[in-house]
């Protein structure tokens, strides 16, 4: 993606199902669950580069010593920042006495037999360590403190904020984070209490009786009672200070998360592969949790899968995560992005007049590789078909030396742009940014012959098209090819997301900006009054109400107008060549990922009724210039009532 949006945190979560003395034995270390989280968290650290954070709890931890801990940092660096924090408060004690496992048990900080991990991307405009992954709610009672992380946005949090307020709680944040904390908090104390007064009867007292409150508790129950008004997108982990430990999807499937287990370990990670690198496993062997499913680990080690919430008859796993989020070395997303490459031959041939011949083929950025190998593949596959036809058309009046010719002839791939160095175009302003920005990627000069050659370019997606103008199109132009296709492997970006993509503003959109450019050009200006009306006209209303009147602004165009526009409005005056952009169709996104159907940024159909909430928000702060406003959509409880 050349235009980097922040995405998608990452997950992750460990439970040792044996004594640390077993992993001390066998691994030689009874640090092996920790080190698994590293190695977990780093596999996953495209997922989240402005934090991370880490949680333990340790099992049968004696009063006075601690049971629950975690440490978080901000920054690029995060991962190796915690860690090695971790790392440092293991130097205070001897050799001796870490390899004693009764010490390190009782008194070692993180020598714990439960762990989660969290990568946060910010997509709410707050950030800073407040709001890194895991928060914590910490209680002398271990079954009532809880760590939490998850990948999620919710679009109803002033219905989940007046839930709190309705149980009689006063929270101290408006955000999600602390929303969900404090909801998944308020049922676990009730459930804490339930247990308690089922067992006042009973001749226990003490720990005897909270460990028996402990065993009792029914996490699903509470994950079931907290997320019963959930609207949104969310993979979500959590540790009970007493040892339960959980994860938990939405019902529609947005958000993505797999598990593993054996009689060693139980595993919860964003993605597939890091959990497979991470042990050794074949593909078969890690399972995707299925929408509005909990994987349960007890106090006891026993595992368990729980429907939670009703799957929605429609589910919408994020498409997005096979296009470009998720790391590309998983099986199926790997043979998807090759599809989406191969499923855009058809329209690279008809930019270029089928002509191979003048026509030199490549990628960028790097994210973009795989779906420039599927790319290449149907061109061979073409090109090898054109030539076997005119063989056999030929066939009586070609000589060897022309069948050689012909069979010789090859589709013609050069590495033509690199990304060099990460300039800092801060220290500019004005044009001299601009200026430093269009020598962020440099040019393999002599890859195409002047003035004679088309240059296809595919990208993975385009969403403001920013470093397209600014930089790709300019040093693409150098090369001085004829014709300058760049191909997208998504289809066109419309509309904003409200589950965890950085994505919320329509000014963001170069789509929706080449539609208002084509609605102004054909004196269609009436189509943006009516539509801003019409959303002002439902912006009160509950959210399962609300349509997407947004879809008017594209309606009266097809996906080509408004391609040809956006390489209109992409092209400064300065570039010599021809620009011309492709876009991967919808029907086309969802035959090459046929399990992940959500495509509510491309087709504005979104899954929950709070996605038509945050679109009608969105345009409104649009017209009304109040893009800036954080988390407009959601709006204040307090001022929805009055």
């Amino acid at each position: 993606m050349t235009d980097i949006i922040k995405h998608e945190c990452g997950i992750a979560v460990i439970r040792l199902l044996k004594p640390l003395d077993y992993y001390f034995k066998k691994y030689g270390s009874w640090q092996y669950g920790l080190d698994k989280l590293y190695l977990l968290m780093e596999k996953q650290h495209n997922r989240g580069q402005e934090g991370a954070g880490l949680g333990a709890v340790k099992l049968e931890a004696s009063p006075g010593n601690e049971y629950i801990f975690r440490e978080r940092a901000v920054g690029s660096g995060a991962i190796a920042d915690i860690f090695s924090k971790v790392h440092s408060s293991f130097r205070q004690f001897s050799e001796e006495q870490l390899k004693d496992i009764d010490f390190v048990k009782k008194s070692v900080p993180f020598a714990s037999e439960l762990f989660i991990g969290h990568l946060r991307y910010s997509t709410t405009g707050k950030s800073g360590l407040t709001y890194v992954h895991p928060l914590l709610r910490r209680n002398n009672w271990a079954s009532r403190s809880l760590a939490l992380a998850g990948n999620f946005n919710m679009t109803n949090v002033d219905e989940m904020f007046g839930q709190l307020i309705a149980e009689g709680q006063h929270p101290r944040e408006y955000a999600d984070t602390f929303v969900m904390l404090e909801s998944i908090g308020h049922y676990l104390d009730r459930e804490v209490q339930y247990q308690y007064d089922q067992l006042q009867s009973s001749n226990l007292s003490g720990q005897q009786l909270s460990h028996q409150i402990e065993e009792k508790l029914d996490i699903p129950f509470l994950l079931k009672r907290a997320s019963k008004i959930w609207d949104g997108g969310y993979a979500l982990c959590g540790l009970i200070g007493s040892g339960d430990a959980f994860a938990l999807r939405d019902p529609w499937g947005i958000r993505s998360a797999f598990y593993y287990y054996d009689d060693e370990v139980a595993v919860v990670a964003s993605e597939r592969p890091v959990i497979q690198t991470a042990f050794n496993l074949k593909k078969e062997e890690v399972h995707e949790l299925q929408p509005g499913e909990a994987f349960v680990v007890k106090r006891n080690g026993a595992i368990s899968l729980h429907q939670i919430q009703e799957k929605k008859e429609k589910i919408t796993p994020c498409s997005f995560e096979r296009i470009y989020f998720s790391r590309g070395s998983d099986y199926d997303i790997y043979r998807e992005r090759k599809k989406l490459g191969e499923l855009l031959v058809p329209k690279i041939i008809e930019t270029i007049d089928d002509d191979f011949d003048n026509t030199v083929f490549s990628f960028i950025p790097n994210t973009a590789e795989v779906a420039y190998y599927g790319m290449q593949q149907g061109l061979e596959d073409h090109f090898n078909h054109k030539k076997a036809q005119t063989i056999l058309e030929k066939r009586d009046s070609l000589s060897k030396e022309e069948i050689d010719a012909i069979l010789s002839k090859r589709v013609r791939s050069e590495k033509v742009a690199i990304k060099d160095i990460k300039l800092r175009t801060f220290i500019a302003q004005g044009n001299a940014r601009n200026d430093l920005a269009a020598h962020v990627y440099d040019v393999t000069y002599g890859s195409l012959r002047r003035g004679v050659d088309n240059l296809v370019i595919i990208d993975d997606s385009i969403v403001r098209g920013t470093t397209l103008k600014q930089s790709i199109i300019k040093i693409l132009d150098r090369l001085d090819p004829k014709k300058i296709v760049i191909v997208s492997s998504s289809p066109q970006i419309r509309y904003p997301d409200c589950y965890g993509i950085d994505m919320s503003r329509m000014s963001e959109f170069i789509a929706f900006k080449a539609a208002l450019e084509l609605l102004k050009e054909r004196s269609l200006q009436h189509i943006i009054e009516e539509t801003y009306k019409k959303s002002v006209a439902q912006k009160y209303k509950r959210k399962e109400e609300i349509i997407n009147h947004v879809k008017d602004i594209y309606a009266p165009f097809t996906d080509e107008e408004i391609s040809a526009k956006i390489a209109q409005m992409l092209t400064s005056k300065d570039i010599k060549a021809e620009v011309e952009i492709v876009f991967q169709s919808i029907e086309d996104m969802h035959k090459a990922c046929p399990n992940n159907s959500g495509d509510w940024y491309f087709s504005g159909n979104y899954p929950t009724p709070g996605g038509n909430r945050l679109v009608n928000s969105a345009f409104i702060n649009y017209i009304e210039g109040a893009e800036n406003i954080t988390r407009q959509y959601a709006l204040n409880f307090n001022k929805n009532k009055e």
